[in-house]
């Protein structure tokens, strides 16, 4: 008789579980997205390891740095519920969902058929640091 009753709540907790219970299970809006990072610097995870971090400017103005002291100046632009940037560096656009968790931002690349989710570790706090331009011999 156990049993039987723990098979009929099964399907009651996967529908609470795949429920959406707040705004973090629907893509931010271009307004929501700039609202919550201009001004800051976020380092981002993959997996639990540290990926890299960007700095979020004035005029959708970015910086970004794979944590090897190279940045990459940029700027980004809604695209329906994605979020795009462009790169000087980048032949295209790299267009993200972004994710507001009870103030946690993720993000979910929507492009080339992957997932990839990158997680918003922890606000920097303080402006990306960029070493100079590479000079080769």
């Amino acid at each position: 008789m156990e049993q039987a009753t723990t098979m009929k709540l099964i399907p009651i907790i996967i529908a609470i579980l795949a429920t959406p219970s707040d705004a973090g299970d629907r893509a931010m809006s271009a307004a929501e997205f700039e609202a919550a990072v201009t001004g800051r610097t976020l380092s981002y995870a993959l997996g639990g390891r540290a990926y890299g971090i960007e700095e979020y400017l004035r005029n959708r103005r970015v910086r970004w740095s794979f944590l090897d002291g190279e940045c990459h100046e940029g700027s980004w632009f809604p695209d329906g519920e994605n979020i795009c940037f462009v790169y000087e560096t980048l032949d295209s656009a790299q267009c993200w969902q972004f994710f507001d968790h009870a103030g946690d931002l993720s993000a979910v690349f929507q492009g080339d058929g992957t997932t990839t989710e990158l997680f918003d570790a922890q606000d920097a706090g303080e402006k990306l640091e960029c070493l100079g331009p590479k000079i080769g011999v």
